[in-house]
C-alpha cells in the first residue's frame, strides 16, 4: 500500500484538496479530525490531558479547545507534551484504518507532517500552499479567530519554502477549479509512478 502524505500550513486549503482526492476515490485519513474524536472518546487520553492541563481541559465531558489552544500557543512545551499523549493513539487508529483499505494508494492528511517527522513514513508527500495574505483572509472568515492567534499558529509551523524542498508534489490552492485540475494531474502522476495508470 502506497502512503501519500498531504500537508500544508494552516489556511492553505488541505481540506479542499483532500475532498478533491476523495472525489477521485482515494481514501483519506484526516489526522486532526481523528485526533479530536479520540480526545473526546478515549478515557486514557482524557485522563492524561486533565493531568497535563488541569480540570478545565474538559467542560461537560467536551474538550475545552479554546482553553487548551491558549495554553499551547503561548508555551510550545505544552504542545509537545499534548502531542506525546495524542499522537501514539492516532497512529494506532491510523494503522487499523490502513488495514481496511484496498486501493493503489491512500492519503494521510496532517497539518504537522513535517514538524512531527511523519513525512519520513510516507512514500510521497504533497504540500498545499497559498499566500500568507490569502491564508489569513480565509482563517479570519472561517475560525472567528484573531490575527495574533493565527500568526502564533503559523509561527509554530514550518514555512512553505522548507516544506517544498522535501515534497514530491506541490498544489497551489488559489482558485477552486484550478486546484481541482492540479489534484487530477497529481493523481495521474502518482498512478503512473506506482505503475497503476
Amino acid at each position: 500500500m502506497i502512503l501519500i502524505g498531504l500537508t500544508g500550513g494552516i489556511g492553505s486549503g488541505k481540506t479542499t484538496v483532500a475532498k478533491a482526492f476523495l472525489a477521485l476515490g482515494v481514501p483519506i485519513y484526516i489526522s486532526d479530525d481523528e485526533a479530536k474524536k479520540l480526545m473526546g472518546k478515549s478515557k486514557v487520553i482524557k485522563r492524561q490531558l486533565v493531568k497535563l492541563f488541569g480540570d478545565q481541559a474538559y467542560i461537560s465531558n467536551q474538550l475545552n479547545k479554546s482553553f487548551i489552544a491558549d495554553i499551547i500557543f503561548k508555551n510550545k512545551d505544552y504542545l509537545a507534551k499534548m502531542n506525546a499523549i495524542v499522537h501514539p493513539k492516532v497512529e494506532q487508529h491510523f494503522n487499523k484504518w490502513v488495514a481496511k483499505q484496498n486501493t493503489p494508494y491512500i492519503i494521510k492528511e496532517s497539518a504537522i507532517l513535517f514538524e512531527n517527522g511523519g513525512y519520513k513514513e510516507c512514500d510521497y508527500v504533497i504540500t498545499v500552499i497559498a499566500s500568507k495574505s490569502l491564508r489569513m483572509k480565509r482563517l479570519l472568515l472561517r475560525d472567528n479567530s484573531t490575527k495574533a492567534k493565527i500568526e502564533a499558529i503559523m509561527k509554530n509551523q514550518w514555512q512553505d519554502e522548507e516544506k517544498i524542498k522535501l515534497s514530491d508534489f506541490v498544489i497551489e490552492n488559489k482558485a477552486l477549479e484550478n486546484t481541482k485540475n492540479q489534484v487530477l494531474n497529481t493523481h495521474q502522476q502518482i498512478l503512473e509512478l506506482i505503475g497503476k495508470s
